[in-house]
C-alpha cells in the first residue's frame, strides 16, 4: 500500500460567487501561499463556522476549476439542496474555510506523443477547465480534444470560455454535444445527441495513441467506459473520475 502524501491545512477566507449555469456557482476564495496543485486534483472544502450540519458532514471533496496560474482557488458545484450546498451559497463573503489537499492523480500523461481525450458531463468539466487553462497557457506541445455533454447550453458551466480556447490553443479542439436542445432557448450549432462511437470518430480521426479522461456523473462515465471497451480501448488508457450528487 502507499504511503498517503502529507498535505497541509489552510484557512482561506471567500473572495467570490458566481453563478455559472442555472442552478451551478462558482466559489472563488483566496490562494495561501505555498499552495501548489496540478491541474486535475482535488481538495477538501469545510468551513470553519458551520451554521447547521446533517449525517454527511460539513466537508466536501471538491475538484479544482482554476488553472494554477490563476490568482483564486475556484470550485464549482451545481445546487442540489444539501446542507453544505446551502451553507456553501449562503455564506457570506470573507468567511472562513478549512482546505486541505491537494490529492489526487487526475492529472494528464507526460508524453505528448499521445492525444488526450477529454471526456465531460455536466459538473464533470471542472477539472478539464483545469487541465485546457494551463494547456493553453503553457503552449502545451499536447493534443487534446474536449468533448463535452450537457442537456442543453443553460446547463454548461464555463461553455463560452472552453469554445474560445481554440483562439489560443492550436493543439486544442473543443466539442460541446447537447441532449436535449428541445428545452434549450438558446441556438445552438454544434453537436447532438449522446456520446457514441460515430460522434467519436468523426472528431478522433488524427487522435494519435490516444489516452481518454472521463469525468461527470456515475452514469455517464460508466457509459463512456462501457463505449469505449467495445471501440477497443484498453482500460490502461482509460482515467475516470466520478462526480456524484450530495
Amino acid at each position: 500500500m502507499e504511503t498517503a502524501a502529507k498535505t497541509t491545512r489552510y484557512v482561506v477566507r471567500l473572495r467570490s460567487r458566481q453563478e455559472v449555469a442555472e442552478r451551478t456557482f462558482a466559489f472563488r476564495f483566496e490562494k495561501p501561499a505555498g499552495f501548489r496543485f496540478k491541474p486535475g486534483q482535488y481538495l477538501t472544502l469545510t468551513p470553519v463556522h458551520p451554521t447547521e450540519t446533517d449525517p454527511q458532514g460539513n466537508s466536501r471533496d471538491l475538484s479544482i476549476a482554476s488553472a494554477p496560474h490563476e490568482e483564486h482557488l475556484m470550485v464549482a458545484t451545481r445546487l442540489r439542496g444539501s446542507v453544505f450546498k446551502r451553507g456553501l451559497v449562503s455564506a457570506p463573503l470573507d468567511s472562513e474555510f478549512n482546505i486541505d489537499g491537494p490529492f489526487g492523480g487526475f492529472t494528464l500523461h507526460n508524453n505528448v506523443a499521445n492525444a488526450a481525450i477529454l471526456l465531460a458531463g455536466g459538473i464533470g468539466i471542472t477539472p478539464f477547465r483545469s487541465m485546457v487553462l494551463r494547456a493553453a497557457r503553457d503552449r502545451s506541445a499536447h493534443r487534446i480534444v474536449l468533448f463535452y455533454s450537457n442537456h442543453r447550453p443553460e446547463d454548461a458551466p464555463f461553455l463560452e470560455e472552453l469554445q474560445s480556447l481554440e483562439k489560443e490553443n492550436a493543439n486544442y479542439r473543443f466539442v460541446g454535444v447537447m441532449t436535449a436542445m428541445e428545452r434549450s432557448a438558446r441556438v445552438w450549432n454544434g453537436e447532438r445527441g449522446r456520446l457514441s462511437r460515430e460522434l467519436l470518430a468523426r472528431h478522433l480521426e488524427t487522435a494519435a495513441s490516444p489516452i481518454f479522461y472521463i469525468a461527470g456523473p456515475p452514469s455517464l462515465v460508466s457509459g463512456v467506459q462501457v463505449l469505449l471497451h467495445e471501440i477497443g480501448f484498453d482500460d490502461d488508457n482509460i482515467r475516470a473520475e466520478e462526480f456524484a450528487g450530495y
